[in-house]
């Protein structure tokens, strides 16, 4: 029976909802975070305060949520020429895939969270990424996410097991999913304090939370925020 997890952490909606889905599942959670140069570095920022707050306004999960983790990751910044990685224009490649892709980001994530896995004696990895509502990021895919849990399973002779508990739902069922582990005081966090933001922008406040309004990022939060509001209870 597993009983402990290490949640990739970044600080915005999706990863915060998948950490609440954590802490109700393991009696131990830690929480890793990276830095790699990213355009929207103020995600760095508000990770702490959503960790605090989700201890404050969350009691029972308190105990459970054990440390946090940040590794230095800027290798990863200075190799990409990602519009998350670099001031330029977020567009359509002729590839098919958003220039916003940063190659090889979750596999790196995912094998230093292993890593750091092994050495925190922790069993499961949660990640969240989606394959439904997604940029079509190869790396964020249920196979890549397979292929990975089995190369690092036998790379490390441990037996991890990766969560996505996202990978199969909507943003309008994320938002419902948050709401059924932490009811409205977790939909308000997440509104008020993570970001998704590419540009990093936090001087705008929305209903479904900050940001610049027109990225792919808050297009997609925004508009799975109304289809949440408008629907009926979407809970998985």
């Amino acid at each position: 029976m597993h009983t402990s997890a290490l949640v990739l952490f970044s600080g915005g909606q999706d990863s915060t909802t998948c950490l609440a889905w954590a802490l109700e599942r393991y009696a131990r959670v830690e929480t890793i975070g990276f830095d790699y140069g990213q355009r929207h570095h103020v995600e760095m920022d508000v990770r702490p305060v959503v960790l605090e707050q989700l201890r404050r306004q969350f009691p029972h999960w308190h105990a459970r949520l054990g440390q946090d983790h940040v590794l230095d990751l800027a290798v990863l910044g200075q190799i990409s020429e990602s519009s998350l990685t670099r001031e330029t224009a977020i567009y359509m490649e002729s590839s098919g895939l958003p220039n916003s892709f940063v190659p090889g980001r979750n596999l790196m994530f995912l094998t230093l969270a292993a890593a750091l896995a092994y050495r925190r004696d922790l069993q499961v990895l949660v990640t969240g990424v989606c394959e439904t509502d997604f940029s079509g990021y190869p790396d964020c895919r249920d196979d890549t996410i397979k292929a990975m849990q089995l190369a690092l399973s036998l790379g490390m002779e441990r037996r991890f097991l990766l969560e996505t508990p996202l990978m199969w739902i909507d943003k309008a069922q994320t938002w419902a999913l948050a709401r059924r582990l932490g009811g409205p005081a977790l939909v308000e966090l997440i509104v008020e304090h993570t970001h998704t933001c590419y540009l990093g922008e936090r001087s705008q406040r929305h209903d479904w939370g900050h940001g610049c309004g027109t990225c792919p990022a808050c297009e997609l939060r925004a508009r799975g925020f109304a289809q949440f509001l408008a629907g009926p209870d979407t809970d998985t």
